[in-house]
């Protein structure tokens, strides 16, 4: 008897998520990143100036796990920490100038790569495909 998946776009979303997130870890590898180490990056490149738990609540991983991907980032020099004046307790993570060049050459290609999984698709279809997923999001 053959089983078959009863919740289809469960699935495909599923699916659909994998290949992207291949997709994206083949593209950092070639600039010797993984996938955590680049979503650690485009946070900092996008939001600048941020705490490991502010980092790791937008990428969802653990604050242990996100120590160690700080630490490896900071010993490629591309990430620095920073102490705040305000609250001793309190460090603020950087991109350094290299970190930073990095990025900026990394991105155009990640948004091209980002841009032509969704190019077939109309603007109403975007925004039917934004609105639905968010009625999901929001169940979870």
């Amino acid at each position: 008897m053959e089983r078959k998946c009863s919740n289809q776009p469960f699935l495909l979303l599923m699916q659909t998520s994998k290949a992207i997130q291949e997709r994206i870890r083949d593209e950092m590898s070639k600039n010797k990143l993984n996938i955590t180490e680049f979503s650690v990056l485009e946070v900092l490149y996008y939001q600048g100036k941020q705490t490991i738990q502010q980092i790791g609540n937008r990428i969802l991983i653990s604050s242990g796990s996100m120590t160690y991907v700080i630490d490896k980032l900071e010993q490629k020099g591309i990430i620095k920490r920073n102490d705040c004046r305000e609250d001793r307790r309190v460090i603020h993570i950087t991109l350094t100038t290299e970190g930073m060049e990095m990025m900026e050459n990394i991105m155009p290609k990640y948004q091209e790569i980002v841009d032509s999984f969704f190019g077939d698709l109309k603007d109403d279809e975007r925004e039917l495909m934004v609105s639905y997923l968010n009625k999901v999001n929001n169940r979870v």
